[in-house]
């Protein structure tokens, strides 16, 4: 005791100068009823009743449980405990409360479970209210006295915590084991090493709380010495294994995965494969652990040569391996290991349609995913993803239809994906619908905000963009501006754009590199020449961003626009990185619009390099080389495009009414209402004949 209590006083030394101390409280007096409870007739059904309700709890249905609870006539305490517990569960603390003062008798569950309910929920007011509800307690057990200890370390409020465990009648290892996990959380690693070292007596989770608590703090090696130390002091039970695997995480963790397999390796392991009760030996979690070591540092050779050592294996290790192989993107030996698997659970199904997805092969994904015996909400937001990532936003749709009708609720992953794929489908109606589903069944975060930007934005309306835009204040990342921005870049409002970059770099939030694109597209719009190199150069020294390729194929819009085409040829030739497609496609456009032919024919022929199937660069310089009355030149690129096998790409226009697509191809009669639309332009037509306007 001499040992502990000069201990306790340093401790309360270096936290108390800091920390003031506890100060009378003022209390909250209930009614408390001592007398015997009586008993009814009819204990068994008591105990029914009471089941059913714990079993509504258990299963989830809380406002069930309540209804059972209030039809019953008659009640005894284990019941009222079954509610509040349930209440207390779901951090309903008014609710388990209302029914605590109600109560006609109170045993000593009934106040641990509301002094457990206060603690639990972290606030220090709430508290307050357990240390009153703890004051007036007519008697106290050892969970009472351990539920303060461990409400108070887990807040921080240590002083309090210790002032408790100070006066504990009798303590015992939860009561240790709460001070040591209150220190470690508090960054206070000294006092939990010294309050570890004097504990009477330890139990399996000591030796885990510690090891856990040192990793978190960054102190690996002092969770090495001191299971090292420990283990050679213990009888190096089967309970011993459990700290070696903690520490084995946290080294994979911090990336040091050669001492992960030293204290791997120093686990005994026995190939008799039989379990002897109290024997030290590593154990499947040892195995799966190291394995994902390995797997984190990629390194998938020696995690494949250690899954195949490995006796008995568990789902946990093959989708270990499964999802190595998966963020390798070799989703040949991924499939290869799910096909061995004896019984893939949901977790394995949900792998191998994320892996499938994020490689684009959507077909093998989209086979996965009918396959699958059961399938979970992940499952669902990786197809839908998967289709809306790799731009098959229609498919993106029509899934979530399906996904609805099936009565599978979406979360905000999937809400995301699908303002995406309406995005990028340009489906306003279908967008607003899901913003409609949005907001009546999730509470909008910064994601979802964000996406109901940029599908508004994409969609060309800008005003429900900013309002939303608007409403998120303090909820905007780089992200929201970026989607502002480019919307108003996008639809020409360059002015917006440009002003809403100067108030994002005010308020301090970091330009990307996407920003600079939409800056850079927005001064292409509005002529800005000198402010678009303003903005290139400003991205370089003041932000560190590197240019890429498509902030200069902006910054080439930029300057082709104005006119000034051998600049932008020049800015071509002294690129860092080489061209692409965007690029030259920008000095096309440009040359078009200034009449440039022979500036044309460069830009063309890199392009037909670059896109050898494409058709537009021989569309546009044949249309170059006609309207400059150059025929011979038109005639001969017509012939280079009919012997390169070039077709032209036919143009169409589709709009959106009444929740479908309608595609409109240049010349063709093939839309089921083609008779009837065609009969509606001539009438308007000999209506504008009449009227003697020029149609043309």
């Amino acid at each position: 005791m001499g040992r502990y209590g000069r201990l306790r006083r340093m401790v309360h030394w270096n936290i108390c100068r800091l920390i003031p101390l506890l100060g009378p409280r003022r209390l909250r007096f209930c009614n408390f009823s001592s007398a015997r409870e009586p008993q009814h007739p009819q204990a068994q059904d008591f105990r029914q009743w009471n089941k059913n309700i714990s079993h509504l709890i258990r299963t989830g249905r809380l406002n069930e449980a309540r209804r059972v609870f209030d039809m019953m006539g008659c009640r005894n305490t284990v019941t009222w405990n079954s509610m509040i517990s349930g209440y207390v569960q779901r951090r309903e603390i008014a609710k388990a409360r209302k029914l605590f003062d109600e109560m006609p008798c109170r045993d000593i569950v009934s106040w641990n479970l509301m002094i457990s309910g206060y603690v639990s929920c972290g606030s220090g007011t709430l508290i307050m209210e357990a240390r009153s509800l703890f004051d007036q307690m007519p008697e106290r057990d050892t969970v009472s006295w351990n539920t303060m200890i461990s409400g108070y370390a887990r807040n921080g409020m240590m002083v309090d915590a210790l002032y408790f465990f100070d006066r504990t009648p009798e303590r015992n290892v939860i009561s240790w084991n709460a001070m040591i996990t209150g220190f470690l959380r508090n960054g206070n690693v000294s006092c939990a090493i010294d309050f570890f070292e004097i504990m009477p007596r330890r139990d399996s989770a000591s030796l885990s709380a510690l090891v856990s608590g040192l990793i978190l703090n960054g102190e690996l090696d002092e969770a090495a010495r001191i299971l090292l130390k420990t283990g050679e002091l213990t009888d190096r039970s089967e309970d011993l294994v459990h700290a070696y695997n903690t520490l084995i995480a946290g080294y994979g963790q911090s990336r040091r995965v050669e001492e992960a397999r030293h204290l791997f390796d120093q686990i005994p392991f026995y190939h008799d494969q039989k379990k002897v009760n109290g024997r030290f030996e590593r154990n499947v979690v040892s195995w799966n652990t190291m394995i994902m070591c390995y797997v984190k540092a990629g390194d998938l050779v020696s995690a494949q040569r250690l899954f195949d050592k490995m006796d008995e294996r568990d789902a946990v290790s093959w989708n270990t391996m499964i999802s190595g192989y998966v963020h390798a993107s070799d989703m040949e030996e991924a499939s290869n290991l799910f096909g061995k698997m004896p019984v893939p659970d949901t977790r394995s199904w949900n792998l191998m349609i994320s892996g499938y997805a994020q490689k684009g092969v959507l077909e093998l994904a989209r086979d996965f995913f009918g396959r699958m015996p059961q399938k979970s909400l992940v499952s669902w937001n990786s197809m839908i993803a998967g289709y809306e990532q790799n731009g098959n936003y229609d498919e993106a749709i029509v899934l979530f239809s399906q996904m609805v009708t099936e009565e599978e609720m979406p979360d905000r992953h999937t809400l995301s994906s699908v303002l995406g794929a309406c995005a990028g489908l340009t489906a306003l109606y279908q967008g607003m619908q899901i913003h409609q589903w949005a907001t009546k069944t999730v509470v909008a975060d910064t994601p979802i905000n964000n996406s109901l930007v940029t599908m508004y934005s994409r969609c060309g309306a800008i005003v429900e963009a900013q309002n939303i835009f608007n409403e998120m204040k303090f909820q905007r990342d780089v992200v929201s501006w970026n989607a502002m921005i480019g919307g108003y870049a996008y639809h020409g409002f360059a002015g917006k754009a440009l002003v809403l970059f100067e108030e994002m770099k005010r308020v301090k939030v970091q330009p990307t590199h996407i920003t600079f694109i939409s800056v850079l597209n927005a001064c292409a719009h509005a002529g800005l020449v000198d402010e678009g190199r303003r903005h290139l150069k400003s991205m370089i020294s003041d932000f560190g961003i590197e240019p890429r390729v498509e902030h200069f194929a902006s910054l080439v819009d930029v300057v082709g626009r104005h006119g000034q085409l051998e600049e932008a040829m020049d800015l071509i030739s002294d690129m860092p990185v080489k061209p692409d497609s965007a690029v030259w496609g920008s000095l096309l456009g440009a040359c078009r619009v200034h009449k440039n032919v022979e500036l044309a024919q460069v830009a063309a022929e890199a392009l037909m390099k670059l896109e050898p199937e494409s058709s537009a660069p021989y569309v546009l310089l044949y249309n170059m080389h006609a309207d400059a009355g150059r025929w011979d030149d038109a005639t001969n690129v017509r012939m280079v495009m009919e012997r390169n096998g070039i077709q032209k790409q036919t143009a169409y226009s589709w709009i959106v009414l009444h929740n479908k697509v309608h595609m409109f191809v240049a010349a063709d009669r093939y839309h089921p209402l083609s008779d009837e639309i065609h009969a509606l332009i001539d009438s308007c037509n000999r209506i504008i004949r009449d009227l003697g306007l020029d149609i043309h």
